[in-house]
């Protein structure tokens, strides 16, 4: 059990940059592959620094199919060296962060005999693929099992189907416990932090930063001997900081999920439908007692941090989901509605269809010497930072030091979580059970229908960095993405927890409440909740 804990603190993190004159690299972005950056270049001893404009994992990584797998699709698709890849990375995730990473059992309703043959040959091979990383074999199932498994599904012309396993997480929890980790090893993590230029040499390499705290006004001038881009779907904007010619490297697409009440999928099993009618793919997932369904695949010419579902592709869920399940989903069955943007790297040549865009990261250095890392997906995000840093050493000369991510436990890990809400905490659950022990008030439901305590958002605060009731609500507790409306009727009561610890006043407060209640009416459809609450 990795029960180690460290100072991860903003002030101190902040102090850090008055007291560094020269880091090894400064990372740029604190999504999954900015923080997995993070920790490999500190886990080999290097001085590290990451910036995050907002919270961290605030834009794709927190908006996620919260799935750890190989990709199925890709199978189809032919690429199997990225489901290769894939498929370990998901076994290494299992060994490293067993507490927000689970196995997951998918059936796939067969409609006719052919595609129930198909569908189970393929995953055979992509069993195969996951050779010693296996989560459980594939299996072909009669109609009466199908039925067995998820009784909600809809019978007619069923001829069976195949349950295979892949792996669930929760993607925002798993990106604060990197954070974490990668300052266990000695980096320094910054959020609300934004870049806003790059220092160049008077031979035009790149040897640092400038960047505000967004919280202070307070500019910065950063050395680093390498400087690494990886802000996802903004990756342009830090690569028009160094040419302001240089050519688009990301397209980016869109995924729409619906999260709906756990009766529409009451077991434990997930619903995979491999072809839709579009040729997209779409899940039904059990998730933190509710079922997420997406995703759609959505070209997009521009991009946000605060992306909005189109109506469109909550027809598209709601209607094919539908036609899979007995009980069809409609508008008001919607709990919270969540859109995130891939980060895909842009092809040669636009053929305007995000499919045929790769999966797979990409990897350059300009002339500058600025590093951009873009592309590629959770599941390989470590193997993705191991070629980083990898990069990061050949380019600026950094002393060799091989990587030694592949079994380094992320922090919280434990192989026997608590079995409750608080095993997304994983070995640091104790620690706030000691912390109730010591402040018993704290040990008071947030509201009595959800299972939540005032602890944890203390928690958060104290030793998560959660700076705002969005941080809380949305990427540490994750109830914005479960229940909008009931978000919206805790946030007063988060704000005041935050404000005692924080030392703010009233007006913060109410600041942060009429400011997140305006945001989770976008994580709603259909009528939106105009009410705001105050203590």
């Amino acid at each position: 059990m990795n029960s180690k804990k460290l100072a991860f603190d903003r002030g101190e993190f902040s102090a850090a940059l008055n007291n560094t004159d020269l880091w090894d690299l400064i990372i740029v972005g604190g999504g999954a592959t900015g923080l997995g950056t993070a920790v490999d270049a500190a886990s080999r001893g290097y001085k590290t620094l990451l910036l995050e404009q907002a919270d961290f994992a605030k834009g794709t990584s927190s908006r996620s199919t919260k799935l750890v797998h190989g990709g199925v699709r890709y199978l189809a698709q032919g690429n199997i060296g990225l489901v290769y890849e894939a498929l370990h990375e998901r076994g290494l995730l299992l060994q490293n962060a067993p507490h927000l990473v689970k196995r997951q059992s998918f059936i796939i309703p067969c409609y006719s005999l052919f595609t129930k043959l198909q569908y189970f040959i393929g995953l055979k091979l992509y069993d195969w693929l996951a050779g010693k990383f296996s989560f459980g074999r594939s299996k072909l199932l009669s109609r009466d099992k199908v039925i067995g498994y998820i009784p909600e599904i809809e019978i007619k012309g069923l001829r069976g189907g195949i349950e295979y396993w892949d792996g669930q997480f929760d993607d925002a929890r798993l990106a604060i416990n990197l954070a974490q980790t990668a300052a266990e090893q000695g980096a320094s993590l910054l959020n609300y932090f934004k870049v806003t230029g790059l220092i160049k040499t008077d031979n035009g390499k790149i040897n640092g930063v400038i960047t505000t705290d967004i919280e202070s006004g307070k500019a910065y001038h950063l050395k680093g001997k390498a400087v690494v881009n990886a802000t996802g779907v903004f990756v342009d904007e830090i690569l028009q900081m160094d040419t302001a010619s240089s050519k688009p490297l990301v397209r980016s697409s869109q995924g729409v999920h619906l999260v709906l009440d756990k009766s529409f999928l009451a077991g434990d099993k997930a619903l995979m439908i491999p072809k839709t009618a579009d040729g997209r793919v779409l899940f039904a997932v059990p998730w933190h007692e509710h079922v997420l369904v997406g995703t759609t695949d959505t070209p997009l010419d521009s991009h946000s941090l605060e992306p909005v579902a189109l109506d469109k592709e909550i027809r598209f869920i709601l209607e094919t989901a539908g036609q899979y399940l007995i009980k069809a989903p409609r508008r008001n069955d919607v709990l919270s509605v969540f859109a995130g943007l891939r980060p895909l790297a842009a092809p040669d040549k636009d053929t305007g269809a995000t499919k045929e865009i790769s999966r797979s990261h990409k990897l350059i250095v300009n002339q500058s010497g600025l590093i951009t890392i873009t592309g590629g997906k959770w599941t390989t995000y470590r193997k993705m930072a191991e070629d980083v840093i990898d990069k990061v050493i050949t380019t600026v000369g950094l002393a060799p030091r091989p990587c030694v991510t592949r079994n380094l436990q992320i922090h919280g890990c434990v192989n026997q979580p608590v079995d409750d809400h608080l095993s997304v905490f994983g070995a640091d659950a104790a620690l706030i059970r000691a912390m109730i022990i010591d402040r018993p008030e704290l040990d008071e439901k947030l509201d009595e229908a959800l299972p939540y305590l005032r602890a944890e958002v203390v928690w958060a605060v104290k030793n998560e960095m959660a700076r705002t009731v969005e941080d809380v609500l949305a990427r540490r507790l994750r109830i914005l993405f479960l229940d909008a409306r009931a978000a919206m009727k805790l946030a007063p009561k988060v704000a005041e927890l935050m404000a005692d610890e924080l030392g703010y006043d009233i007006k913060w407060r109410e600041d942060q409440t009429d400011f997140f209640i305006a945001l989770a009416n976008q994580y709603l459809i259909g009528d939106k909740c105009e009410e705001k609450i105050y203590l």
